[in-house]
């Protein structure tokens, strides 16, 4: 028998040697956690609630690498409660409820409670999601989900309201430093301080990334040396370089939505140079292009509308070429539409003026549409009065009569107001003209 467990211990010590990098440097106690200060400082909530042993259910919501399923492991080994694990990805309604009864058996017998940790908690339908309501909130489960995604789109309602959501954020470049000097240290190996920076800066704020980089670095470097010589291997920049391949750009749901939304307020904000690094980074993720053509679309008209006329005739165009020339030649016409887009005077004057409306439609009585407007080209409209006192623009000096076209609760009432944008200056002064010419 004590032969039997020297044998494990040799092939566990022998397995844990051969593992990734990022496995090896696995923190062991929450003061090893690199970053996430705001959380697992001092005074972090996370922190003084894992210290008290008071955590109830919680879901760690942040990009890979940046920490969840250590920070749940870490949870596990400082709470008094038992410890289960469940990947989403693979877990079913099934697995969960032999979880809760297994939770339940042990709450009763011994007191003891369970946590559940749920990787990748998005990934569970609703029905999943609802499986683990009850347990959830009796307290037979504590649970700590982990998820990539926002989870005000990918959790339940219910699930998501008796969790406390803790935003872990993206690792900056002196904590990627850190776990590069960490890992240095851990394959006896040394590096240039460029070639840590250059690690650093090009692990798109993920901890696993810089360190399963790091390794290939340093199999690089030690394919220099000779196996003769007790040399340690040293990381230089070119090995730094070979190492990384594209920059790994986070693109899931979240992402998705902030990254089009920097896109439409750069183009609002007449920033070509914001616009079109938005419009890169949407096409290197392998965004739609034709959903970039549609937003482009809409800009044009809520964010130039008048102020410049050609600009929803690009992105149209800009449009139809998505459609008939395809990527990868397709993104040069996204990029003149985003160009100009953003280069353009801008107005929201059309687009204000229909809201005014559509508010005055909601709330306002609708008003009789007057006698003079209604269509008079039918048999027996004339004998209703229908466009009776109607009097024929084109009749007039200008094309412009002054009459009324609303109905009477809303007479008074303007909804298109031109600013002095661009080309919608000309609109401003031609009605004000005109208005003055009536007078």
């Amino acid at each position: 028998m004590a032969e039997d467990n020297l044998f494990s211990a040799a092939a566990a010590e022998r397995l844990a040697a051969r593992s990734p990098l990022a496995s090896r440097l696995r923190p062991q106690s929450l003061d090893d956690v690199v970053g996430q200060v705001a959380l697992l400082g001092p005074d972090g909530p996370l922190r003084r609630l894992v210290d008290a042993d008071r955590l109830s259910s919680v879901i760690l919501w942040g990009p890979a690498g940046t920490g969840k399923t250590t920070l749940a492991r870490l949870v596990a080994t400082a709470s008094s409660k038992n410890f289960v694990q469940l990947s989403a990805v693979n877990a079913t309604v099934k697995d969960v409820r032999e979880v809760i009864a297994s939770a339940e058996e042990r709450l009763g017998a011994h007191g003891r409670g369970t946590i559940l940790f749920l990787d990748e908690v998005h990934r569970f339908n609703k029905a999943q999601q609802d499986a683990l309501l009850p347990a959830v909130e009796s307290g037979v489960l504590t649970l700590i989900g982990a998820t990539t995604e926002n989870p005000f789109f990918e959790v339940n309602a219910p699930l998501r309201s008796r969790s406390t959501l803790f935003r872990l954020q993206p690792l900056g470049e002196d904590d990627l430093a850190e776990l590069v000097w960490r890992g240095l240290k851990a394959e006896a190996a040394t590096a240039d301080d460029e070639a840590v920076r250059y690690l650093a800066g090009r692990a798109a704020g993920d901890g696993r990334q810089v360190l399963t980089t790091l390794e290939v670095a340093v199999a690089l470097a030690a394919a220099r040396v000779d196996s003769d010589d007790d040399v340690s291997p040293h990381v230089g920049l070119a090995d730094a370089e070979s190492a990384t391949d594209l920059k790994a750009l986070r693109y899931g749901r979240d992402e998705h939505y902030d990254i089009v939304s920097a896109f439409i307020k750069s183009i609002r904000g007449s920033n070509p140079d914001a616009a079109l690094y938005w419009l890169a980074r949407m096409l290197s993720a392998g965004e739609d292009p034709r959903f970039i053509a549609r937003r482009l679309v809409i800009a044009a008209s809520e964010d130039i509308g008048l102020a410049d006329h050609t600009s929803l005739l690009i992105a149209n165009a800009a449009a139809r070429a998505v459609e008939f020339v395809g990527l990868p030649e397709a993104r040069i016409n996204l990029a003149h539409a985003t160009a100009h887009l953003a280069a353009a005077p801008k107005s929201n004057s059309a687009y204000r003026g229909l809201n005014l409306a559509m508010a005055d439609v909601q709330e306002l009585p609708a008003g009789e549409v007057p006698l003079h407007l209604r269509d008079g080209s039918y048999r027996g409209a004339k004998s209703l009065g229908h466009g009776d006192g109607y009097r024929y623009p084109h009749d007039y000096p200008e094309a412009y009569v002054d009459q009324e076209y609303l109905p009477t609760d809303v007479q008074n009432r303007r909804y298109f107001i031109p600013t002095t944008q661009g080309e919608e200056r000309q609109i401003s002064e031609r009605m004000s003209s005109s208005t003055e010419e009536q007078a």
